[in-house]
């Protein structure tokens, strides 16, 4: 079991001075947490009544959201050994060649530490650039993550064809240094998910389902995988773990720690925190850090 720390609510933890996240970092990677997440929004507009995933979003229109590429590339300069994944970035909001670069870049000078995953948003003020319309990017995500499939993995020239993109004979070097870019898929537990995770990723991102549907879904994907030939126990599956709280509302890292064992029993191979319901201060989150490694190094 891998653990990460999804990192969101940033003027609560860091105020003003957001070059502190890299900072923080640096405790996380020292203190043996397995992956560090950045979400993504690229603007934020007024309807967040139309936030699908829980009752309200947790956040208002103006708090900040750090680009994740270009934060992941700050972090991976200071720190050594910690993976750098986005949870999820919106990839149809990316040029898909652009895209592709910057992801083999970030991989090279973080020496094979990327991990992708992709979603599609739920904001249509999000897609305002033209050519980008909200109608349509789920189709704009599959062939983007096929070509950048292909670029990365395949030696050039590179010719690749889809609904959505399509180029000729081109290269585009530097290739990452992992054999192959770990991909996560955001999405609910139905035949869409399971047909592009088994196709086309190497994670899976749940959104919604309750532990017994997550390892009904894994079973299924695992299938599907196989029948495409690939390795079904290669899946990796992250899930949100619950924060148990003191009466005085600090985190008690132990009781947290202690619900993970059973979840391997599900399929997930992977636990996530979120910062921001860990730490209330920015001062709070180094102890946080050296408190969570310490109790994850004496329950693995």
């Amino acid at each position: 079991m891998d653990l990460s720390i999804m990192v969101s609510g940033l003027t609560k933890l860091f105020g003003d001075d957001l070059a502190a996240l890299v900072d923080a970092m640096r405790a996380a990677d020292a203190a043996g947490i397995d992956q560090i997440v950045m979400p993504d929004h690229v603007v934020m507009g007024p309807r967040l009544d139309r936030y699908p995933y829980q009752e309200k979003f947790p956040y208002p229109p103006s708090e900040p959201w750090l680009e994740p590429l270009t934060t992941l590339a700050a972090i991976a300069g200071a720190t050594e050994r910690i993976r750098l994944g986005t949870g999820v970035l919106i990839a149809p909001l990316r040029p898909v060649l652009v895209l592709a670069k910057t992801v083999a870049t970030l991989d090279v000078l973080s020496r094979g530490r990327v991990e992708l995953g992709v979603g599609t948003g739920w904001q249509r003020e999000e897609y305002a650039e033209p050519g980008m319309g909200f109608i349509g990017r789920t189709q704009r995500m599959d062939d983007a993550m096929r070509a950048c499939r292909a670029l990365w993995e395949t030696d050039g020239p590179v010719t690749f064809r889809s609904e959505t993109i399509s180029f000729d004979d081109i290269w585009c070097a530097p290739r990452p240094v992992q054999p192959r870019v770990r991909v996560w898929f955001g999405g609910a537990a139905n035949d869409a998910t399971i047909r592009r995770v088994a196709e086309l990723g190497d994670g899976w991102l749940p959104l919604g389902p309750t532990l017994d549907e997550i390892a009904s879904t894994v079973e299924k994907i695992r299938h599907a995988m196989e029948e495409r030939g690939r390795d079904p126990m290669s899946l990796r599956v992250r899930h949100n773990l619950a924060t148990v709280h003191r009466d005085d509302k600090s985190v008690d890292v132990d009781a947290t720690v202690a619900q993970v064992a059973p979840l391997a029993d599900y399929g997930i191979t992977t636990v996530a925190l979120t910062l921001s319901r860990c730490a209330r201060r920015g001062e709070e989150v180094r102890p946080f850090f050296e408190a969570l490694g310490t109790a994850w190094q004496a329950n693995r």
